[in-house]
């Protein structure tokens, strides 16, 4: 943990020297291409209070860190039985093993990366938090601000405790080493920390931004993760107050009359779906018309690897066979989720792949794809412009279906699955409508609809799947947790103890 705290001190004083970066941008005809993304802003856009241009700053942190660079599909997606690792044999063999054969391990450089990077970032929000409190400005936009930090700040708890269970609380700004240097705290205090966060932003976050500022967080982010926090307490504990409690958060989203199912699958994965009428919470990445880059690796390690024209990325984070044989027949989903080496991509531009050989993979993930026009528009082959989706309201949907089922309202339930299966379906003589709900038929609309997007693994965990669904893989009990990395434990001198049967 020294290591992390120091990193802290001598790197992340405040974000706005790091983060707000003074340029222009060339006009052209997408406003999406205009936009910049949250981190990056002009003197003109700082509004109101004093720690606005702090608050920009964190959503640079989000992007520039293993919070959502390719470290987050390692743990999110790779652990499931719909992805494995990709690329080639040999690249990254022993991280294949550590995620694909849960041959988990305390001392990668993955899982150095998902605990630092996300412990870097919470002590910027504390950075903020306590800068807010010293000054003692209560003025709208100082507290709007405060939402915002400590909105982030709950979702970064929120993904350790799915990654590691019981983890360190640290809720201060750091002065000492010693002051970052805590023992674990429980699942249920660590859930209780969050939950006061997410509250706290659901009160004072605005329900929308100005255009100029998408991305922002969100009362409906706050309402999102409350619901799947609640959902998640549900499932490990059986608890009907839990399961109506994520049942009246996911409702308030619905009834806000902020989001909508964009009406195209296959947009959502675009430039064009950035930032849509379904976005509850998105981190931005941009590619200027002018040539300007803001990204980090997550679709760039997700693309076709290939050579010339197919040398759109590294090929990590494949589809799986049992992924491709779970859909329905006729699912449009699947040819908007599923690209396969040897075929035609459907629509995107380039027409037929490479075969297998010379490719490594037969499938690819395809909502990392992008299309060829877009690709030629920006001078660029490798995806550095779509936004990495945290919480979109298809999600908020199923939610909503499984806690309705789960309190004893089947109608509500296909009520929430039908609108989701309807979209898919575009109009097509396909999907028809659940008329029998039941929890298998939530578990595969929910492994659909979010297919590679992070939440299989846990969901399958949380349902209490894990030695069924992926013990075949060499899941055991114990994976549920991944051991907490080696070296903060060292630098702990032993405050810190391992997850069990590490």
């Amino acid at each position: 943990m020294n290591n992390i705290i120091k990193e802290i001190l001598f790197n992340i004083k405040y974000v706005l020297g790091t983060f707000i970066v003074l340029f222009s941008i060339t006009s052209c005809n997408n406003d999406l291409l205009d936009t910049k993304p949250l981190g990056v802003a002009t003197v003109g856009d700082l509004t109101t209070g004093g720690f606005e241009a702090d608050a920009f700053g964190l959503y640079g942190q989000l992007r520039n860190s293993g919070v959502s660079n390719w470290t987050r599909y390692w743990f999110q997606s790779i652990r499931s039985d719909d992805a494995q690792k990709g690329s080639s044999a040999g690249d990254q063999a022993q991280a294949g093993a550590d995620f694909d054969e849960f041959g988990y391990s305390n001392d990668s450089f993955l899982n150095n990366d998902n605990w630092n990077e996300h412990y870097k970032v919470i002590n910027a929000c504390n950075d903020l938090i306590d800068a807010i409190n010293v000054s003692g400005l209560t003025d709208s936009g100082t507290i709007v601000n405060m939402a915002e930090a400590r909105m982030i700040r709950g979702f970064l708890y929120f993904d350790l405790r799915r990654d590691y269970g019981e983890v360190p609380i640290i809720d201060q700004k750091v002065i000492e080493v010693t002051d970052g240097i805590k023992p674990k705290s429980t699942v249920a205090d660590v859930d209780a920390f969050i939950e006061a966060d997410l509250i706290y932003a659901s009160e004072n976050l605005p329900v929308t931004w100005v255009s100029n500022f998408d991305g922002r967080a969100t009362k409906g982010f706050a309402d999102a993760l409350l619901a799947k926090l609640y959902l998640y307490q549900a499932s490990e504990s059986n608890s009907q107050e839990k399961y109506t409690a994520s049942l009246a958060k996911s409702e308030e989203v619905i009834n806000s009359g902020v989001y909508t199912l964009v009406p195209s699958y296959k947009t959502l994965f675009s430039l064009e779906g950035n930032n849509s009428t379904e976005s509850i919470f998105e981190v931005q990445q941009l590619v200027t018309e002018s040539g300007q880059t803001f990204s980090n690796n997550y679709y760039v390690s997700q693309g076709v690897r290939g050579t010339g024209a197919w040398d759109l990325g590294w090929g990590f984070n494949v589809p799986t066979q049992t992924l491709v044989d779970a859909y329905e027949t006729g699912d449009p989903r699947k040819n908007e989720t599923i690209l396969v080496s040897g075929e035609d991509d459907g629509g995107y531009g380039s027409g037929i792949l490479p075969g297998t050989p010379p490719l490594d993979q037969l499938y690819w993930n395809k909502k990392a794809y992008t299309e060829a026009a877009t690709r030629t528009k920006l001078s660029q082959r490798q995806n550095n412009w779509e936004n990495i989706k945290i919480i979109r309201y298809a999600d908020v949907l199923l939610m909503a279906a499984e806690a309705a089922f789960k309190t004893g309202n089947s109608a509500l339930a296909a009520d929430y699955l039908n609108e989701v299966r309807a979209r898919a379906r575009g109009g097509a003589n396909v999907l028809p409508d659940i008329t029998s709900v039941t929890l298998d038929v939530i578990k595969h609309e929910r492994r659909i609809e979010l297919a590679m997007e992070g939440e299989r693994f846990y969901d399958v965990v949380r349902w209490g799947d894990g030695p069924t669904v992926l013990g075949s893989l060499g899941f055991l009990p114990k994976h549920e947790w991944y051991p907490i990395p080696q070296a903060a434990i060292d630098q702990s001198q032993g405050v810190l103890i391992q997850n069990p049967n590490y």
